[in-house]
């Protein structure tokens, strides 16, 4: 499957004319200045040698986790809750343009940098943190592969799980291959989902009006608990801490030009190419949501919360017999992409923090069992019919642990020492701590309706 995969991403970057350059392993403990950018050729093609990281981190934006809030959300409160994916997708632009930022100028990743300019007792914390980040991330994704196994050839839960395991094969095949061919099988796992879910939205027939009226913030919607939990949750789906690591890191796969003007034209590019790939994981997270409404919330459906259920549902609500099949396909495409993306994040922060340096298929193991264990035992508890639940749970931890990966990274690329003249400019400053504000108030709220303080 993965090899018709790959050969579907190569033809489809053939089409779009990504340039054949040269390539650096999968898991790289350097990954400095492996893509050559030819100096002589059309700006359209020197974009296209930068494009590829904002894709690899993207495809973090629509893992299984983004589809149990988005599902929710809009089973429950119909297309009320767009807005929240909307402003989470402009506040990841943001956050993600610094933390390409800091590696291209700094040609340090997140990790490396907090490491460098913060003591041992503090990384050490963040490192933690970040670790349970991908834990998070991983439970996620081991859930959404464990579902699409049972829509797909109906396996029961818990073996899917444990099948799951076998992707240690996906990291054992790709070992020794370059960025250019894991970009290429993400574009084709990408490209997937996204015509998935074109066909989808064309099936369930949307409301224009409804979509407009949901794009449009309102905070008063946030006033039942219910929607602010599942709001969090799709903050915590869609600014994911693991990524600000990843991002950092993969952009130093490109080689930029000594001096002023390579290094600006360096960000540049960049900031295009995480600007395009998070506008597509934008339109992936809206069309879940407006899926849910149009065929869930609209029909009566409001408690639909879990991916099984949603599957089942939509066939009969779409009077299309493809419905549910195309659902099922792009879950499964959902889930392997997330997956090569948190495993080249895991050696990030591991690297990073801890100077720490093990095989790719090593670290692919550690994470994936501390991920297996509390899915088992949260099927075991809650049923089969409780993924959903814990799917939301995974995002709202996401959320509650993003605020300490932001920090460090706005006061980094705020530090004229580091940066020197490619500092972040006052207004994105302003804008990316208006967004940490936000993180923080509203995990407050959340922890206060949790406890019931």
């Amino acid at each position: 499957m993965f090899s018709r995969i790959t050969e579907f991403g190569h033809a489809t970057a053939r089409a779009l004319k990504l340039p054949n350059t040269a390539t650096a392993p999968f898991c790289p403990s350097e990954v400095q200045g492996v893509v050559e950018v030819a100096p002589k050729t059309t700006p359209l093609r020197r974009f296209l040698s930068f494009a590829g990281p904002g894709l690899l981190v993207a495809v973090g934006y629509m893992d299984p986790g983004n589809w149990a809030t988005d599902i929710a959300a809009g089973s429950r409160f119909g297309y009320g809750l767009l807005f929240v994916v909307l402003l989470s997708a402009i506040a990841a632009m943001f956050l993600q343009i610094l933390a390409a930022r800091l590696g291209l100028v700094a040609r340090l990743d997140l990790a490396q940098a907090c490491r460098a300019h913060y003591p041992r007792a503090a990384n050490l914390g963040l490192w933690g943190l970040a670790e349970l980040a991908i834990v998070a991330t991983d439970i996620a994704e081991v859930l959404g592969a464990a579902l699409a196994f049972k829509l797909l050839f109906g396996l029961p839960l818990v073996w899917g799980v444990v099948l799951t395991s076998l992707d240690l094969l996906i990291v054992l095949g790709l070992k020794g291959r370059g960025f250019r061919q894991v970009e290429a099988i993400i574009l084709g796992l990408v490209t997937t989902i996204g015509l998935c879910f074109l066909l989808e939205l064309f099936l369930s027939k949307p409301s224009g009006g409804g979509i407009l009226m949901g794009a449009v913030p309102d905070l008063g919607r946030l006033g039942d608990p219910a929607a602010l939990y599942l709001a969090i949750g799709i903050v915590g789906a869609t600014v994911m801490p693991h990524n600000l690591y990843l991002h950092s890191s993969i952009v130093q796969t490109r080689k930029v030009e000594a001096g002023l003007h390579g290094t600006r034209e360096a960000i540049t590019m960049t900031t295009l190419d995480t600007v395009a790939s998070l506008v597509l994981a934008a339109f992936v997270n809206a069309a879940i949501l407006i899926l849910a409404a149009s065929a869930f919330h609209a029909h009566g459906h409001t408690g639909v919360a879990d991916i099984e259920d949603a599957k089942a549902l939509l066939s009969p609500l779409t009077g299309a017999a493809a419905a549910g099949l195309l659902f099922a396909i792009a879950l499964f495409a959902s889930g392997q992409s997330s997956t090569f993306t948190g495993t080249i994040a895991g050696q990030v922060i591991l690297e990073g923090f801890l100077d720490i340096r093990i095989p790719c298929w090593q670290r692919r193991v550690i994470t994936r069992v501390l991920a297996i264990v509390p899915a088992l035992a949260g099927i075991a508890v809650m049923g089969e019919h409780g993924v959903g639940a814990l799917l939301v749970m995974t995002q709202v931890a996401l959320s509650l642990q993003l605020p300490f990966a932001v920090w460090p990274l706005i006061r980094l690329t705020g530090r004229r020492d580091l940066m020197g003249d490619h500092t972040a400019p006052p207004w994105m400053q302003a804008a990316t701590w208006t967004v940490f504000a936000a993180l923080i108030a509203a995990n407050l709220v959340v922890l206060m309706h949790l406890f019931g303080l």
